[in-house]
């Protein structure tokens, strides 16, 4: 079993930036997952946001690259999503999500709202 508890959310202007956090904890090594964070936008569907895996190789939405970064640090069991140039598009709840052994896990979700 994994749990996930995602941080960071927020309001900030067109132009700003955030950084979520999603901590998590478990009976299995953080190292072994995949970690991925995902949004979904009021009436569309979850979609893919970035990935991150084992070995730190990383992929990307087309709408987010160049503006955002995905990242882990094993020892301190958290994925990190910086988050820059932000816009109105972005606004979404933002979810955490970890794969191991077939099988995915999901935080609570974070608000990330974009407004002047």
């Amino acid at each position: 079993q994994v749990q996930l508890v995602e941080s960071g959310g927020g309001l900030v202007q067109p132009g700003g930036s955030l950084r979520l956090s999603c901590a998590a904890s478990g009976s299995i090594s953080f190292s072994y997952y995949v970690m991925g964070w995902y949004r979904q936008a009021p009436g569309k569907q979850r979609e893919l946001v970035a990935k991150i895996s084992r070995t730190g190789s990383t992929n990307y939405a087309d709408s987010v690259k160049g503006r955002f970064t995905v990242s882990r640090d094993n020892a301190k069991n958290t994925a990190f999503l910086q988050m820059d140039s932000l816009n109105a598009e972005d606004t979404a709840v933002y979810y955490c999500n970890a794969f191991i052994a077939g099988i995915d896990y999901w935080g609570q979700g974070t608000q990330v709202t974009i407004s002047s």
